[in-house]
């Protein structure tokens, strides 16, 4: 239920301004989504998990805090990251 380091190294490298950079917002938001995908997989199956619902919606809830950041910082790096992601904009 979790990504691999390999996952996570690509989404690093993909979404980060080096391949160290773990800690910006972009790449929190890229890795915390890959997680959020396969936890609502998990759900599919077992739709009465609910310890592993309230962790989806933990997930859920820091990435629309980090967005609605980067939102409020760079308008035009959130709506290229929203649209790279493939995530709806509904973040106030």
């Amino acid at each position: 239920m979790t990504i691999s380091k390999e996952q996570k190294a690509e989404l690093i490298k993909e979404y980060g301004k080096n391949e160290h950079d773990s800690g910006s917002p972009a790449v929190q938001v890229a890795i915390l989504s890959a997680r959020i995908r396969e936890l609502t997989e998990h759900m599919k199956a077992h739709p009465k998990d609910f310890h592993t619902r309230r962790g989806l919606l933990m997930l859920v809830g820091k990435r629309r805090r980090l967005l609605s950041y980067i939102k409020r910082n760079d308008i035009e790096a959130y709506r290229s990251l929203i649209k790279s992601l493939g995530i709806r904009d509904n973040v106030q």
